[in-house]
């Protein structure tokens, strides 16, 4: 006999999944523009709020089953459920934020088997006094649900060319987290048992309980949204640099190889240092290339390919507007090798393309440099560094024009 549901709290339910996907997504979004504290504050968050939402969500839908015998929960299993969520969706999120298209699978089927894995194992938390089967379609179809949705709203949110409003993205995410629960709960078999002890009357009725768990878990979400959410007032105190009247500039047009590679390139030319009243009277020749592990078959990418590179521990990852590559040099190498006209280190841990850079705004004390790449990326500025940056960007623009 299929288990029936309340249609008010299978309503709720989903609605607390969606709502934490937007906070997660919002926050996991923000990670490639955040310095180095922030960047692991976002992830944490994002990992938080998707987990409370998730696991909210579920709990929220047991209480709407009907179930045909009177169960309780231990607190073991359900606290367990809860941190393997956290886990594997940390996971996810990280892999998601590195914008590589390889990764960005790995983390749909992390996250996918994540939330199955929440689920089936939450549900070891209902009490002996019943006996479950699962049908073993139902289970698998669970996972494919899940695998496939998170999969979906991932690409959407991170590697679209053109980016759906996230409020989309957060409400295909929120039906893969439904969906998985509900058609997984489609496949179970409650049986009691006899002779079981009976469980106790419950202090507290499962709408009630319910409600408060969901309001829990919005609340949660919006703490994190508002501790780890910039001001954007702060963000548009000071608007865009580029050009002087406040709006975007239009998108450089892009480089390939088959223009002229820049005379630095091949000839010598002075570093721009980062105390302008130093200068490099030596010219020397720069690198076409730099290594990486793969792009394309090869084991170089050519300067003209990239848009920005960001430090990983003591190796880089080479953005080239679609995907982040794995390099192994440190920035410090890489910036070495780089022309200082077209390339600048915005930030210790960040080098930024000037040819690609379509705006530069304040972000509090900070900067955010937009570039004009596929899939969106923004790269964190020092305020040390933006006079330096606006400073190559209106010699660039000036260049252009001329």
């Amino acid at each position: 006999m299929p288990i029936e549901h309340d249609p008010t709290l299978v309503a709720l339910s989903l609605l607390v999944a969606i709502q934490a996907s937007y906070v997660g997504l919002n926050l996991a979004l923000r990670v490639s523009q955040a310095f180095a504290l922030n960047r692991r504050l976002l992830i944490a968050g994002a990992a938080l709020s998707f987990a409370v939402g998730i696991w909210a969500m579920h709990f929220v839908g047991m209480l709407a089953a009907r179930l045909p015998v009177t169960v309780d929960y231990v607190v073991l299993p359900t606290l367990l459920s809860f941190l393997v969520c956290v886990l594997v969706v940390g996971i996810a999120v990280y892999l998601a934020t590195l914008r590589s298209q390889r990764l960005l699978f790995i983390a749909a089927t992390v996250m996918g088997v994540g939330i199955a894995s929440m689920h089936y194992i939450g549900m070891l938390a209902l009490h002996a006094s019943a006996h479950m089967i699962h049908n073993p379609v139902y289970v698998l179809a669970s996972v494919l649900i899940a695998v496939v949705a998170s999969g979906l709203a991932l690409w959407l949110a991170f590697a679209s060319e053109t980016r759906p409003p996230l409020l989309v993205c957060a409400a295909v995410l929120g039906c893969a987290i439904s969906g998985m629960h509900y058609t997984a709960m489609a496949g179970l078999t409650l049986h009691p048992i006899v002779g079981a002890p009976p469980t106790g009357t419950p202090a507290i009725s499962g709408d009630l309980l319910a409600v408060i768990v969901s309001v829990v878990a919005f609340m949660v979400s919006g703490v994190f949204m508002l501790a780890l959410v910039p001001d954007q007032r702060e963000a548009a105190a000071d608007p865009v640099i580029l050009p002087e009247s406040g709006e975007s500039v239009s998108a450089p047009a892009p480089v390939t190889s088959e223009k002229a590679v820049p005379a630095s390139v091949a000839t010598a030319k002075a570093a721009v240092p980062d105390n302008p009243a130093q200068t490099v009277p030596e010219a020397r020749a720069y690198e076409p290339t730099l290594p990486v592990e793969k792009y394309r078959g090869n084991k170089t990418i050519d300067i003209t390919d990239i848009f920005s590179v960001h430090a990983n521990a003591h190796y880089t990852y080479v953005f080239n507007g679609r995907e982040d590559i794995f390099c192994p040099l440190s920035i410090g190498e890489i910036i070495e090798r780089l022309p200082p006209d077209i390339f600048s280190r915005v930030h210790r841990s960040y080098i930024v393309n000037i040819q690609r850079v379509t705006r530069l705004k304040r972000a509090g004390d900070n900067g955010v440099a937009d570039l004009d790449s596929p899939v969106r990326r923004s790269v964190p500025v020092s305020r040390s560094r933006l006079p330096q940056l606006r400073e190559q960007l209106t010699v660039y623009l000036q260049s252009k024009d001329n």
